[in-house]
């Protein structure tokens, strides 16, 4: 190396690497801010200004550089590890990692509303401490990666994964997942919780007059028909399977289901959908099975719940069909040891 390259290698070396740091920070292509022990803004690098919409200028000595992320002020992830309290990390942020597992750092994710963007964000953060040459830390850094994008393709697949592919209500997965909740939250809050099973009437007659393409139509019709007259926004419709379709509602009395059973039957009727094979009616009807939690459930299993509602349904079919049937002991003993068998 020439006198001139090692002459000006050392007057690099020997410049302020304060100020280099800095330059470097505010051009980094990961959008990032640093804070000092008064939690002032010393750095807003020009990723975060096209991140969030604010300039640098407005946030440089600030201490609430919140309003950028969010609507109402609330700590951001370098205030947690500046005090050293993660209590909040659970209530603040919808992932987030053990400071034990990264110990000197915190990571975490959540959904921003980043006010002067006008645009909701999913966002990663990643924090970490700047200690002095004694040790002690002088500024925290944290830097913000955009996962919008990625957290809504992840959604959209949970949601197709949840849903059955031919009706597009919910499948027998997310039934099961959703009944387990609402079971746990009935028995915890001391709330009913009813339960429909559904099936349509001669629907093995009705594919083999009409063919498969033209069953498939009919499930959707149905699954249309449950969607439109039964739900709200708590409530859950789905199909188990074939014609086998299920309702959940929680917080619903015994008279609200029948209600709702009955709104189904007739709605369903009333659409006029041509069954020519079916011994009961030239229309596709359903039969509707309904049980609701009594005071005596607290003792019950779930699957006890379940087989009580199909009891209640396999009672429909033997008074004829195109009927509603609330579980009673009385009515529905012979018809749960049928399906016991």
């Amino acid at each position: 190396m020439s006198c001139r390259g090692r002459d000006e290698l050392r007057g690099f070396e020997e410049r302020d690497h304060g100020v280099f740091a800095a330059k470097l920070m505010e051009h980094l292509a990961v959008a990032a801010f640093v804070i000092d022990r008064s939690s002032r803004v010393l750095i807003w690098n020009k990723a975060l200004e096209r991140l969030t919409g604010v300039p640098a200028g407005e946030m440089i000595g600030r201490t609430d550089y919140w309003r950028a992320f969010y609507a109402e002020q609330r700590p951001c992830l370098v205030d947690l590890l500046l005090a050293g309290d993660f209590s909040r990390a659970g209530d603040l942020y919808e992932a987030w990692s053990d400071p034990d597992v990264n110990p000197g750092g915190l990571c975490a994710e959540n959904w921003c509303l980043m006010p002067r963007a006008g645009r909701k964000c999913y966002l990663a953060f990643d924090v970490g401490p700047i200690f002095d040459e004694s040790g002690d830390v002088i500024a925290v850094v944290e830097t913000l990666r955009d996962l919008t994008a990625h957290k809504r393709m992840e959604a959209e697949l949970e949601d197709l994964a949840g849903r059955d592919a031919l009706t597009s209500i919910a499948n027998r997965r997310t039934f099961d997942n959703r009944l387990g909740e609402e079971w746990r939250r009935c028995r915890r809050m001391a709330q009913p919780l009813s339960l429909l099973a559904i099936d349509v009437d001669y629907f093995k007659q009705y594919n083999d007059a009409y063919g498969h393409l033209q069953g498939d139509e009919c499930l959707k019709r149905v699954a249309g028909c449950l969607q439109g007259e039964a739900l709200r926004g708590g409530d859950l419709a789905a199909r188990l399977g074939g014609e086998e379709f299920s309702i959940i509602l929680p917080q619903t009395p015994n008279s609200g289901a029948l209600a709702v059973a009955e709104r189904i039957r007739k709605s369903l009727r009333a659409a006029r959908l041509m069954h020519g094979s079916s011994p009961i009616s030239q229309y596709v009807t359903v039969s509707i099975g309904v049980v609701t939690t009594t005071d005596e459930s607290a003792v019950m299993e779930l699957n006890e719940l379940v087989a009580m509602a199909d009891a209640a349904l396999y009672c429909a079919k033997r008074r004829g069909r195109d009927c509603v049937v609330s579980f009673s002991e009385d009515c529905c003993d012979a018809d749960r040891l049928y399906l016991s068998r």
